[in-house]
């Protein structure tokens, strides 16, 4: 009886269960950054990285393994106008761990952003392209959680440059920044005049915050660190939309936890490294405070949703049909 309930489980294990990746390697990185400013040594951050590396293996293979035994139902998630949009989270998971093991190990972090940015190259043409040659979609089926595809190919930079690869980095920068504005318009459209979302969904809201925050760490990084206009910009922008969502926490807090609550986790994490990387830059007491302030939110939000992700599964409330 156990190993039947055990194969429903991993029957019903949704694509989005990546996003728990993004939000721990978000965290990850963003300890890393704080080692300075905040004055702890590497240990935090190597603990992280052993975490999250150990949390995308094990996602990475149960998936994997529904794949091999129900290939229907991940049929049938691709299909879904919704989930479709996590499935280039399991790539973004690789290129954010190439950009967490830069500073221990060179060789793996080049594998893996190497491995992770062909699959988002790929994810990208093949939701594209779903999203042009398709019967299905509805402008109610648009939600922030379309712009993850998107997400990551604005990331690929933030290691490429790093490791050297400028032009291979500029290619996917462009991708990002020029479908993220137009995707931007489609999904405001369908706020102002569409009924809001689901309440279940609310939280993807907070992915808005991403593309920008990500936008300008990879330009600094393709500029080396030079904090022109454009750079001023992006993380501007990015601050607004963290504080344009954090006035509005009364819708937010009124939801129901569910996996969904997972979107909080990246885009905070892209605003808070985007704020020490200020920092670092332009520094001044408003980003140095600013910094720790969204870090300590970070990490209290990350602990929250690992207990409360912890006590849903305990109760079997993940991994179950909707």
């Amino acid at each position: 009886m156990q190993t039947t309930h055990t194969h429903k489980r991993l029957e019903h294990m949704p694509i989005s269960l990546f996003a728990t990746v993004m939000g721990l390697a978000g965290l990850t990185i963003a300890t890393q950054k704080a080692e300075t400013l905040l004055g702890f040594g590497e240990q935090p951050a190597m603990a992280l990285t052993a975490v999250t590396s150990l949390v995308y293996l094990l996602v990475l293979l149960a998936y994997t393994s529904k794949w091999l035994k129900y290939p229907e139902a991940v049929k049938h998630e691709f299909a879904h106008p919704i989930r479709l949009s996590f499935f280039p989270a399991s790539s973004i998971g690789m290129i954010l761990l190439s950009i967490v093991y830069l500073p221990y190990q060179l060789d793996l972090a080049f594998y893996l952003w190497a491995i992770g940015s062909t699959v988002q190259l790929l994810f990208t043409l093949v939701v594209l392209s779903n999203w042009i040659h398709h019967d299905r979609f509805q402008i109610q089926h648009s939600n922030p959680a379309w712009f993850i595809p998107i997400v990551g190919n604005v990331l690929v930079p933030i290691a490429g440059a790093e490791l050297g690869y400028l032009e291979v980095s500029w290619f996917f920068y462009s991708i990002g920044l020029m479908m993220w504005l137009p995707l931007l318009a489609v999904l405001l459209n369908r706020f102002f005049f569409h009924p809001m979302m689901p309440g279940k969904l609310l939280p993807t809201l907070f992915i808005l915050i991403a593309p920008p925050a990500v936008g300008f760490i990879s330009w600094m990084k393709l500029h080396h660190g030079v904090t022109d206009d454009v750079a001023r910009i992006l993380y501007y922008f990015a601050l607004f939309t963290t504080l344009l969502l954090a006035s509005q926490y009364k819708f937010f807090i009124k939801v129901e936890f569910a996996l969904p609550w997972w979107a909080y986790s990246f885009p905070i994490a892209a605003i808070t490294i985007a704020s020490f990387i200020m920092n670092e830059h332009i520094g001044g007491v408003f980003f140095y405070s600013l910094s720790i302030v969204l870090y300590i939110s970070l990490l209290l939000l990350m602990i929250m949703l690992i207990v409360k992700t912890v006590k849903a599964m305990l109760n079997g409330k993940i991994c179950v049909p909707e």
